[in-house]
């Protein structure tokens, strides 16, 4: 029915990319949702910036993994694959925030608008994405 070079073309590829990422996105911010002690949108939508921070950071640091994980494979299944690996990552990261700030809670801290804490998670996010891309192979 379509000529075998429909599914290689550059727009074609773009928009299938495009739309696997922003699935697993979706994905990824649903089990974020499930991570954290507060609701994401609804702090957000009720001005927390710190929230703001946090989630923004988390939505940079998976759609970073992705561009990685695009560049690296040639396949949609390696991309799928690597990117969620690195999203299981930049997961075990964030607990591993909470765990090593023992002095405080960084779930309640954002949740009470700690824009401190909200920008420190928002670098983490990012600044490791960068790794988990690199290292992706």
């Amino acid at each position: 029915m379509f000529e075998e070079g429909f599914w290689t073309h550059p727009l074609v590829e773009t928009a299938g990319y495009f739309s696997v990422v922003v699935l697993c996105l979706i994905v990824a911010m649903v089990i974020f949702e499930v991570v954290t002690k507060y609701k994401n949108w609804e702090e957000i939508k009720s001005g927390n910036l710190a929230v703001a921070m946090a989630t923004g950071g988390k939505i940079f640091g998976v759609t970073n993994i992705f561009r990685f994980s695009i560049e690296q494979h040639t396949t949609l299944f390696e991309m799928i694959g690597w990117g969620l690996f690195g999203f299981v990552l930049l997961i075990f990261a964030y607990l591993l925030f909470e765990f090593l700030t023992p002095k405080f809670k960084v779930d309640e801290e954002i949740a009470r608008d700690n824009r401190s804490v909200g920008l420190i998670s928002m670098t983490i996010s990012v600044g490791l994405s960068y790794v988990i891309g690199a290292s992706i192979s």
